[in-house]
């Protein structure tokens, strides 16, 4: 990403890789090391995208975007919601509402209802996000992570959404900095779907979403 990112020019096109990675811990460049308790056996890489601590494994489906933000004709903010939204188009396509956070992103689901369509109390709107409060994840469980970089208006690194994960490595880190933030997958919630049928369907949502 980042060679691809150094040498592309004006008229290189865009690109949208999708992979699935082996068990591995990611440090942002915020990362602290007090939120990784154990890492054991699975290695810890040092990257330089934003955010803290989080984890890459078999059954999550990654997104990495590398869009000329310049020529898209939208900015950061908006490029990060429209990951979002391509996030919460494909659980919407498997029955489950995805929700924004103030102050967090990424996409969360309900605990005890991941089909429920009622409106948070903390989502993003003008007037908790002027508050600057600190995120409420009471009853809320993480299904996707964003953690990005934008080097001369292009972007790189991206997004994760967890599929049909083994969740227990995320037990040994303070997810994305935050203490007790539950993470969850598709399958935890009681929705089956193979990897490849969900990566298929959110490589469009990102594809669509992020056109300029």
């Amino acid at each position: 990403m980042q060679a691809f990112t150094a040498q592309r020019t004006a008229e290189t096109l865009d690109a949208l890789w999708i992979c699935e990675h082996p068990p591995i811990y990611t440090q942002g460049l915020a990362g602290k090391a007090e939120h990784i308790f154990n890492p054991a056996d699975i290695p810890v890489v040092q990257t330089n995208r934003g955010g803290q601590v989080t984890y890459h494994g078999p059954g999550q489906v990654m997104g990495y975007p590398m869009i000329d933000l310049k020529r898209a004709g939208y900015f950061i903010k908006e490029y990060v919601y429209r990951i979002e939204e391509a996030v919460i188009r494909t659980l919407a396509h498997f029955g489950v509402t995805g929700h924004r956070v103030t102050g967090a992103p990424g996409i969360y689901v309900l605990l005890d209802d991941p089909f429920a369509h009622a409106l948070l109390p903390q989502r993003p709107t003008k007037a908790n996000m002027a508050g600057g409060a600190d995120p409420d994840f009471f009853g809320l469980g993480k299904i996707a992570a964003l953690g990005i970089k934008v080097s001369r208006n292009c972007t790189y690194h991206g997004v994760a959404l967890n599929v049909g994960m083994d969740l227990e490595p995320y037990s040994r880190i303070n997810p994305c900095g935050y203490s007790g933030l539950q993470t969850v997958d598709l399958s935890t919630i009681g929705v089956s779907v193979p990897w490849q049928e969900a990566a298929d369907f959110f490589s469009l949502k990102l594809a669509s979403h992020l056109a300029p």
